[in-house]
């Protein structure tokens, strides 16, 4: 009689209950359109910016009203599209090539945690889930590192574009102060600081529930605060440092996030 306590007790042990979770949760993630029409996304949106801006390269436009000349400027370097020099003068920049590359995704993803947990709500997936067996917390954590994994997947799709549109345009990859050592940190760094920025997404999703469009409004109000600590924290000479800081950052704001999501999950109702 006891030892049949004692399985029965470690089959809800948490281990378990997270190795169940995130399966489904992998399968139900991977096998929607919607995260493969993001990844496409973030594979094609850096060949069409390379495409687009070196063909207009050099382009002026007159503004009517006020009569100001703005000139396009290509990508001269396709490593421009993954990241920036530390302490480069175009770090802080605010141009066009500053703001549309690979520091797009953390956005798109948001979208892409939002629906997603959205829809838990919305199908009443998540009154079930809770009510029959799970924990908030089994539900926090096993969302996080899904959205996670999807999120570096997108990261390293975009990566993967911004290759093959540098080659198709003839872009030079000239490494200049970067190395192979320090771009491969920096890919790195990338995907890590995903871990950052999840969380966010997934706390404004609990925050909004069914609600995808607040999730969505919230998420990107509240990244664009981190937006431009991306270059300095994920430079093009990235270092084992630069990846360490983005490790901390991403294990604070995950179990930080992570608790008050479970707290909100605890004290809202799940309708």
């Amino acid at each position: 009689m006891k030892k049949a306590k004692a399985k029965e007790f470690e089959s809800f042990s948490l281990g378990k209950r997270l190795k169940t979770m995130t399966s489904v949760d992998f399968g139900r993630m991977f096998t929607t359109p919607f995260f493969y029409i993001m990844f496409g996304i973030s594979f094609l949106i850096p060949i069409l910016v390379i495409v687009m801006t070196t063909m207009m390269d050099g382009t002026t436009s007159v503004n009517p009203q006020t009569g100001v000349e703005t000139t396009m400027e290509a990508f001269k370097n396709t490593w421009q599209v993954i990241g920036t020099i530390s302490g480069g003068s175009s770090a802080m920049a605010m141009d066009l090539t500053s703001m549309v590359n690979i520091n797009l995704v953390y956005f798109i993803v948001s979208v892409l945690v939002c629906l997603f947990v959205a829809a838990d709500f919305r199908s009443g997936y998540a009154k079930n889930l809770f009510t029959i067996r799970a924990k908030k917390t089994d539900y926090m954590i096993s969302k996080t590192l899904v959205c996670f994994v999807a999120g570096a997947l997108m990261i390293l799709a975009f990566f993967i574009g911004t290759m093959l549109g540098g080659l198709i345009m003839g872009l030079p990859f000239d490494l200049g102060e970067a190395s192979v050592g320090s771009i491969v940190l920096c890919v790195i760094c990338k995907v890590v600081l995903m871990a950052v920025f999840v969380p966010i997404y997934l706390l404004m999703s609990v925050i909004a529930k069914q609600k995808s469009w607040l999730s969505i409004l919230l998420s990107l109000m509240t990244g664009m605060f981190l937006f431009m600590m991306i270059p300095m924290l994920t430079p093009l000479n990235a270092t084992i440092m630069n990846v360490i800081l983005c490790l901390a950052g991403g294990a604070m704001f995950s179990v930080g996030l992570g608790a008050i999501g479970n707290s909100i999950l605890k004290k809202k109702d799940i309708l």
